[in-house]
């Protein structure tokens, strides 16, 4: 199976999750600093201090990459790395890092890919409400801004926000009022559409768009009262992103029982209109489908997701469901147009060993990648406008509240040593991007 001449084969990670050096040179302290630093919220009491200490190690992690042959890398920045109070004056320091890793990127032939924003908001700006407070979005369009003069001639490529359906869950900075959340991912798109507008305003010569992690819904029967709780379970999973960001319009129902159990979201004047900016590509995190039932007690929504009956899941408990990927990049085409389509996250965790002659046999992991690439492969072939796929991760890492306990990487991390070596999947994939072919 023959993939497109310009393909991009490509691997992803996220700042908090890799660089480690939590308060070197001049860092501020992020959210996930601060959450992972109490007892009780991280498994096994893990933290991110260290982390693979890529910071330190970037240069072996770059070399890795080009044995590897991976033609694109998407990173995230870590924004209190950049302004450790969440604005003001930049860390010098914090930007001669990430100009380093670029320019090594680029000497080894790999195109380097920026998200913006993954998650870790500098806990100066939660102090002041996070991504519920408006004023969120002016400091991130500051810090947009900042990172476009200095790396915007570098880097052809560019992520406003990975997921930002974050506010709502169990991550730093998330928000268990309801209300909040809801408010603080209308201030969320709406921060994506104003820096979309700043680097068109710059004119800067290359793309910029979005990562949405979009999970396709089943429902669990032909029930009437089934089908209902999955369409309420796609609006509030996919089409509250989709339908504002390349429609402008949030999903009415949706919307519309927000307002009215919550007053929330405040829209102004042009918001919509600001989130719906034109983009140039929109990225795609894929790991499992839901489905779901009516049940009223459950939630707000009267939806309750269920585990299917004789599937496959990865050790982090997560459905393995290869068919899901192509029917969501079907139903994007179909639903939004040819806008050009990236998959910027697909991977699994399971539990690698060593093995005594020090090898990693993720043979799961292969079959995982091997399966979803066959879906990826038919939808190019039915005239989805599919430009890449990043496997998620690079290297074993910090989970978020799964800590350490979890492995989705291609490299295996020691993390008392802090050794990489390369998993069978890592040597699969090498194959793959060689061939351009599965």
């Amino acid at each position: 199976m023959k993939f497109p001449k310009d393909f991009e084969w490509g691997t992803a990670t996220s700042a908090y999750q890799i660089e480690g050096a939590w308060k070197e040179d001049g860092k501020g302290i992020s959210v996930w600093d601060k959450l992972s630093h109490q007892k009780g919220n991280i498994r096994n009491g893990d933290n991110g201090d260290i982390s693979c200490d890529h910071y330190n190690r970037f240069k072996e992690d770059v070399q890795i990459m080009k044995e590897m042959g991976i033609k694109t890398y998407r990173f995230s920045v870590s924004w209190s790395r950049i302004f450790p109070k969440g604005g003001g004056k930049p860390n010098q320091k914090g930007l001669n890092f990430y100009r380093k890793l670029i320019e090594t990127l680029l000497d080894a032939n790999i195109k380097p890919v920026i998200a913006l924003y993954h998650w870790d908001l500098p806990q100066a700006l939660q102090d002041k409400g996070g991504w519920a407070n408006r004023d969120t979005v002016k400091s991130f369009e500051k810090y947009a801004e900042c990172m476009f003069k200095e790396f915007g001639e570098l880097v052809p490529m560019w992520i406003t926000h990975n997921e930002p359906n974050c506010p709502f869950g169990i991550y730093a900075g998330a928000i268990q009022n309801t209300k909040e959340a809801i408010q603080a991912v209308h201030n969320l798109l709406l921060s994506h559409g104003k820096v979309v507008r700043l680097y068109k305003q710059i004119g800067l010569k290359g793309k910029i768009g979005i990562t949405l992690n979009l999970n396709p819904v089943y429902s669990a029967s032909n029930s009437q009262k089934d089908k209902i709780a999955a369409k309420k379970q796609d609006q509030f999973k996919n089409t509250w992103f989709l339908n504002s960001i390349l429609k402008g319009a949030y999903p009415t129902e949706l919307l519309e029982f927000f307002k009215k159990k919550y007053g929330v979201p405040h829209i102004r004047k042009n918001d919509l209109k600001i989130i719906n900016t034109k983009m140039d590509f929109l990225g795609v995190n894929y790991y499992n489908r839901d489905v779901v039932k009516a049940d009223e007690k459950n939630n707000d929504l009267g939806v309750k997701q269920i585990k299917t009956k004789n599937a496959k899941y990865t050790d982090m408990g997560l459905e393995i469901y290869p068919q899901g990927l192509y029917d969501l990049l079907i139903r994007l085409k179909k639903d939004y147009g040819n806008i050009p389509l990236y998959i910027t996250e697909n991977g699994s965790a399971f539990n690698d060993k060593l093995t005594k002659k020090g090898e990693i046999h993720d043979k799961k992991r292969i079959d995982f990648l091997q399966k979803h690439l066959k879906k990826v492969h038919k939808a190019i072939k039915a005239g989805v406008n599919l430009k890449g796929y990043s496997m998620w991760s690079l290297m074993d890492n910090f989970e978020w509240t799964f800590g350490y306990s979890q492995r989705f990487g291609l490299i295996y991390i020691d993390f008392q040593t802090l050794k990489r070596t390369w998993k069978d999947s890592a040597y699969f994939y090498k194959k793959v991007i060689k061939n351009n072919s599965i």
